[in-house]
């Protein structure tokens, strides 16, 4: 399985948020996204989940331009989740309406274990819990159907370190069966988990190798081309 984009671009107003952009994701891989805060990370994952439309060029999902939504689990930065429902009631919907989809089914109380959401807070209501525990049941809720691809904007920063350490092997745990994008502030995270790492600069995309990713001077050397604000500077 393969993510394709095909020379995609997008412009807010005068702004050129994507510029032709093109890159193939593949699929038993996660991919971290670096760039600078208003690169338009976001922008790109909500090109890639229908959210908003693309000015010009495709995105594919093997070869498939209309894929449907629900090829694409999407975890938001800032949690979207009803405050009126408990966190069980919450999970028991959403297995409810994508049981078709669930190939490890469990209860509600089992999947909330799971994420780390204890059992006396089970029942609470979501208006109730922290930004972390929203996160980790908004990230839950994409991991249970195991969609062809997962994207991740900013995720694991609100976890605590054990949270963030069982959220890794979640993600390690599903990798070979989807195509995994997070994007991320927090270089030694994105060098930890990733198989490979994508910068999005100056409206384009480009593919940092592995073996210089996680070099010593790395983050030195991310912090000029960064920096550079001129369009086409080099990796």
């Amino acid at each position: 399985m393969k993510l394709t984009l095909n020379t995609v671009s997008k412009t807010f107003d005068d702004k050129v948020v994507l510029d032709q952009v093109s890159y193939t994701f593949e699929q038993g891989k996660i991919y971290g996204l670096l760039g600078r805060n208003g690169a338009g990370k976001t922008t790109l994952f909500n090109c890639i989940s229908q959210n908003l439309m693309v000015d010009d060029g495709a995105i594919a999902i093997n070869d498939n331009t209309s894929y449907p939504s629900t090829e694409i689990g999407y975890v938001y930065d800032t949690p979207h989740l009803p405050a009126f429902m408990t966190g069980y009631e919450f999970v028991k919907y959403f297995i409810d309406i994508h049981r078709d989809m669930i190939k490890d089914l469990q209860t509600p109380d089992a999947y909330l274990t799971l994420v780390g959401i204890e059992e006396a807070d089970h029942h609470g209501l979501l208006r109730d819990y922290s930004h972390g525990m929203k996160n980790k049941v908004q990230m839950l809720s994409s991991l249970i159907t195991a969609p062809p691809v997962l994207l991740l904007d900013e995720p694991l920063t609100s976890f605590d370190v054990v949270a963030a350490h069982e959220m890794k092997k979640l993600l390690l745990s599903i990798k070979s069966e989807t195509i995994i994008i997070f994007s991320t502030h927090i270089l030694p995270l994105a060098q930890d988990l990733c198989d490979e790492i994508v910068l999005l600069h100056n409206a384009e995309l480009r593919h940092i190798e592995s073996s210089e990713a996680r070099r010593s001077d790395f983050e030195e050397q991310l912090i000029q081309i960064l920096s550079d604000t001129t369009q086409g500077s080099d990796v």
